[in-house]
C-alpha cells in the first residue's frame, strides 16, 4: 500500500505531480491516508499492512518513515515500512541507520538509475542490507532478469521481493512469452520472492481471465511458499475498486489448500517482514 499527503510540508510525490502522465497524476488530486485504506480494506479482512515508498523525490527519504511511524501510532498501520535509500550514495549506511531509528522500518526500495543492478556503487550499498536484516524491493522487468539473478546469487542472504510480478507492461503473446522466460530464470533463486500485484497497471480493463495467466505462472514457478499477495493500492484503484481485486484473487486461489491460501495472502509477508 502507498499512503500520501499531498500537503505534507516535507514530502514530495514525484510520480503524482500535475506534469506526470495520465492516469498517475490523478492520484495527486487528493490524499490517500491510512484512514482511507482502513475504510476500504478492513471490511474485506485487512488487519496488517506493508507500506512501500511513495514519497519519491523528497529531499530527505527518512522523513517519510518518520511520518509513517506517527501514522502507525494513530491507526495501527502500517506494520512494516519499505523506505527509500539511494544505495549508490556515499551516505547510504548513514541514511539506513536513520531509518532504523523507527521500529517499523523493514526494507528498502531504490529505483536507482542507469544499469544499476550490475553497478558497483549500487552493490556496495545493497550489501549493507544484510547487516541489518533488511528486505530489498526490486522493480525489474523481464529484460533485466539475468542481472537480477546475478545480484541475488551474489548476495544470497538478502531477501529480494520482486515488485509487481516483474511489471508485465504489455499484453501480447510475444511479450508474455518473454516475461515468462524471465520469471522462470529468477524463480530458481531461493532468495527471490515474487510479489503478485499491480497487474492493472499494464491492463487497465483487466478481468479475472486476463490476469489469470500471469498469476498462475507466478504461482507455478515460485510456489505458494515464495509468492506474496499485494494490492498496489491506491495506484491500482485507478483501474478497479478494492473489492474487485480481493474477490478476484479469492476466486483464482479457491482450489488451493487453506495453508497455501494463508501463505499467499498473509503468512509469507508476515514472516518475511517480521510482523
Amino acid at each position: 500500500v502507498h499512503f500520501y499527503d499531498m500537503k505534507h510540508p516535507k514530502l514530495h510525490y514525484g510520480h503524482w505531480q500535475p506534469d506526470e502522465d495520465v492516469p498517475l497524476r490523478e492520484l495527486g488530486t487528493r490524499n490517500y491516508l491510512a484512514s482511507d485504506f482502513i475504510k476500504e480494506a478492513q471490511p474485506l479482512g485487512m488487519y496488517k499492512a506493508i507500506h512501500v515508498q511513495a514519497a519519491i523525490g523528497s529531499d530527505d527519504p527518512v522523513e517519510e518513515t518518520r511520518w509513517l511511524e506517527e501514522v502507525y501510532k494513530n491507526t495501527g498501520i502500517p506494520n512494516a515500512i519499505v523506505g527509500h535509500v539511494d544505495l549508490k550514495a556515499e551516505d547510504a549506511r548513514d541514511v539506513i541507520e536513520q531509518h532504523l531509528q523507527y521500529e517499523h522500518f523493514k526494507g528498502i526500495r531504490d529505483f536507482s538509475y542507469g544499469d544499476y543492478l550490475i553497478d558497483k556503487d549500487f552493490r556496495e550499498g545493497f550489501k549493507i542490507q544484510e547487516e541489518y536484516g533488511l528486505i530489498s524491493s526490486i522493480a525489474a522487468r523481464w529484460e533485466e532478469m539475468d542481472k537480477l539473478v546475478d545480484l541475488a546469487k551474489t548476495f544470497p542472504n538478502i531477501k529480494i521481493v520482486l515488485d509487481h510480478a516483474g511489471n508485465p507492461d504489455f499484453r501480447t503473446k510475444e511479450y508474455f512469452d518473454n516475461w515468462k522466460k524471465g520469471m522462470a530464470k529468477i524463480s530458481k533463486i531461493d532468495n527471490i520472492i515474487c510479489k503478485i500485484s499491480g497487474l492493472g497497471m499494464g491492463d487497465h480493463l483487466w478481468t479475472k481471465d486476463s490476469i489469470l495467466p500471469y498469476v498462475e505462472t507466478c504461482m507455478n514457478l515460485f510456489g505458494t511458499s515464495r509468492t506474496i499477495f499485494a494490492t498496489n493500492w491506491p495506484v491500482d484503484g485507478l483501474y478497479s475498486d478494492y473489492s474487485k481485486v480481493i474477490n478476484t484473487y479469492i476466486e483464482i486461489t479457491k482450489d488451493l489448500s487453506e495453508d497455501e491460501k494463508n501463505a499467499f495472502f498473509f503468512k509469507n509477508a508476515e514472516e518475511i517482514y517480521g510482523i
